[in-house]
């Protein structure tokens, strides 16, 4: 960990897990100093290491997602391999699983099992479809919850299929809840005399919980809500724009000052008092006419220009970045939203800076992600007291 205390310091949270969801939530808190041990089982360890880009063989993913995590190895498939975690849950606060429901309970880890032996453990539960309903024993991965949330359905031009994002947006969704979840259960836990509890997630949850207000108009109004592009029905402005020299801006004017200082930067003041644009009710019926007022003035001129415009009338717009744009923004490096952290095997990474930022504790990336098993003798030795001989069978019987 950092040598400075962070806000979670003294916290202990086994990540089960694989890929995305569940160690996110992992990583979340160890960015804030809780002691991460990051459970694999022998072998290939999490599929992570090999998803996604590789440079030189080392998975950029695994670097990233497991940051300020220890990795053991642990086959907690066998009798001997489940002792163990339950001596790791013994001096554990939060375990992190995304094992199909039953499964860690048939081979006897299961939460009542490992709550045997640690009445306060927090126990998150990241799957497919939750721990209950018809649909628990099913496989499911984010792809799923984007489709079943409802979000496809909306997303992409209206006479195009059903759009899915092109990033684990589900499994983000889901772990930014499973995180705070966490910290709900342990503070009920630490302060209000509480003991563990089992948190269940399904992956679909976090992103349904978005989509609430198309399923409200379906509730209240019977309207399936389709697919408009960059638009959206509630308001307008709110569209992508070409500029002259072939860059794309976005902008939003929901609000009735902002929509009108777009009017202002698009050199067109008298519209906002002409009946169609007078409020945003008015302009969502006249989407197409304000898109060819706005979109005409930003097809007329060159980025540089329509940044500068907009930023004089106070406007609300930005340009639509590709990653190198990223790297280039003066303003993201003032923020260091992007940091260099050293890697032992690829020199200096450049990532994403711990969110969000905290005055008094502020996270940290201390290292990023390590080998398979490399903090073995670290936790078992370490922190379970075992010697090294006995390491060394458990390694020599498949068990590490």
């Amino acid at each position: 960990m950092s040598e400075s205390r962070g806000a979670l310091d003294g916290l202990t949270v086994l990540d089960l897990a694989t890929l995305a969801a569940g160690p996110w939530v992992a990583t979340f808190l160890a960015e804030f100093g809780a002691d991460v041990i990051k459970v694999e089982q022998p072998g290939g360890g999490d599929g992570m290491r090999r998803f996604g880009p590789q440079k030189d063989g080392v998975g950029l993913m695994w670097r990233s997602t497991s940051r300020n995590k220890r990795c053991v190895t642990l086959n907690f498939r066998v009798p001997e391999g489940q002792d163990l975690l339950r001596r790791l849950v013994a001096r554990a606060d939060v375990v992190i699983e995304n094992f199909r429901p039953g499964t860690l309970a048939g081979w006897g880890i299961g939460y009542e099992h490992l709550r045997a032996v640690n009445r306060g453990l927090v126990m998150l539960h990241v799957t497919g479809f939750g721990q209950t309903g018809p649909y628990a024993p099913r496989p499911g991965f984010g792809t799923l919850a984007e489709a079943m949330s409802g979000f496809a359905h909306v997303t992409g031009p209206p006479d195009a299929p059903p759009t899915l994002p092109p990033l684990a947006l589900a499994d983000g969704i889901a772990a930014a809840f499973g995180t705070y979840a966490v910290m709900i259960a342990l503070y009920h836990r630490d302060h209000r005399g509480g003991e563990g509890q089992e948190i269940d997630l399904a992956l679909y949850d976090g992103l349904m919980r978005f989509m609430e207000p198309m399923l409200l108009e379906y509730d209240q109004l019977g309207t399936v809500r389709g697919r408009t592009g960059n638009r959206i029905a509630d308001s307008a402005p709110r569209n992508t724009y070409r500029t002259a020299d072939g860059h794309w801006v976005a902008l939003s004017g929901s609000a009735q000052s902002i929509a009108e200082r777009i009017l202002e930067a698009v050199e067109r003041p008298e519209l906002i008092h002409d009946p169609r644009f007078a409020d945003n009710a008015a302009r969502v019926r006249h989407m197409d006419e304000l898109d060819e007022v706005i979109g005409g003035w930003i097809g007329r001129h060159a980025l540089a220009e329509v940044v500068t415009r907009f930023e004089k009338c106070e406007a609300a717009l930005g340009p639509v970045y590709d990653a190198s744009q990223i790297f280039a923004d003066p303003h993201i490096r003032a923020r260091e939203s992007l940091v260099t952290v050293p890697d032992p095997v690829l020199g200096v990474l450049t990532l994403c800076n711990v969110v969000p930022r905290l005055s008094a504790t502020p996270g940290a990336i201390a290292w990023l992600g390590p080998a398979l098993g490399v903090h073995n003798e670290d936790v078992y030795c370490g922190r379970l007291g075992l010697g090294r001989a006995e390491l060394d069978g458990l390694r020599a019987r498949g068990v590490v």
